[in-house]
């Protein structure tokens, strides 16, 4: 029947990144060094962002949201993919496989919303400058990132329920390195072609109305931005949004390439665009914003040389 639950299969074999053994070594260095730079850099920004008081702003709350968010994000991802370069055979049980499937959809979809409230900030604070203490109070900001967590709660709880309610009774080989919604569904023998429908309408609609509402902000943005008469508040306020720009655009780009790509696609060029949303963009993005953003830059160098001074003295 279509609505029984997953059969006989009680665990899954992930195929993993490549089947070539001489490259699991390797790849299993370059993936535990990057897990290592995105812990590092992510919860180096939020301890950053908590300890300087000139970043106590709206703008830095919410990167510190994202960052976390990043931070766990990966963490869904790089410890079973590095488990899996050393094992012989890279199984995981079907709740251990829903239960990474909840919380990479959980993550994934508050990246994106968390996105969108950085570039609703950004459109206060240049559109609206004399309004935004009040726009962006302490109160509109913790409904924001509340709102935030609890779209990606439900959003992961509907696509996970739905998969769990699938069975699973021919192969149990998946043909990815994680347990992801389409991999999920090209295994399962109770298909059901208008729920799944439904299924791409939702990740469409997360990932549509994200971006149309940060392509709406950012035109209001630059609408404003023309109007500014002078060169130096011109390069000011556009400098305070680039390295946003940077992670919304390298986040979009591989998210709308691994999930609305044409059914002919490479299943190795599907890996390539899901390891660079999954791991490489968590690691990025506390560098984007580090090295493009210079109120980062300046308390950086504040606290570090504070530590030297205490250290010397």
């Amino acid at each position: 029947m279509d609505t029984e639950n997953h059969s006989s299969v009680t665990e899954f074999i992930l195929e993993g990144l490549t089947d070539q053994p001489g490259l699991q070594l390797p790849l299993f260095v370059l993936f535990l060094l990057i897990y290592m730079v995105c812990i590092v850099g992510n919860m180096g920004l939020i301890f950053l962002i908590r300890i300087s008081s000139q970043l106590h702003m709206p703008m830095y709350y919410f990167l510190s949201n994202l960052s976390f968010i990043d931070l766990c994000y990966s963490t869904v991802i790089i410890p079973k993919l590095l488990v899996n370069f050393v094992s012989e055979k890279n199984l995981t049980s079907f709740p251990e496989c829903m239960a990474q499937l909840f919380f990479f959809c959980f993550f994934g979809i508050d990246d994106s919303y968390m996105l969108t409230a950085m570039a609703y900030d950004r459109y206060v604070a240049i559109c609206n400058p004399l309004l935004y203490n009040v726009t962006m109070s302490n109160r509109i900001c913790f409904l924001l990132v509340t709102s935030v967590y609890t779209v990606g709660a439900i959003g992961a709880l509907v696509h996970t329920s739905y998969i769990s309610s699938r069975s699973f009774c021919g192969t149990n080989i998946i043909h990815h390195y994680f347990c992801d919604i389409l991999p999920l569904l090209n295994i399962s023998c109770s298909r059901d072609s208008t729920k799944e429908l439904l299924v791409i309408i939702l990740v469409g609609f997360n990932v549509f109305a994200c971006a149309l509402a940060i392509f709406i902000s950012y035109a209001f943005i630059l609408s404003s931005i023309l109007c500014i008469h002078s060169a130096e508040g011109r390069s000011k306020a556009f400098s305070t949004c680039s390295s946003h720009l940077a992670a919304v655009g390298v986040f979009y780009g591989s998210i709308i390439f691994m999930y609305f790509k044409p059914s002919s696609s490479n299943i190795i060029q599907e890996k390539v665009a899901s390891v660079f949303y999954t791991t490489v963009i968590p690691m990025l993005n506390p560098l984007i914003y580090s090295l493009r953003n210079k109120d980062v830059k300046e308390s950086l160098k504040k606290v570090l040389n504070n530590g030297l001074l205490s250290q010397s003295a």
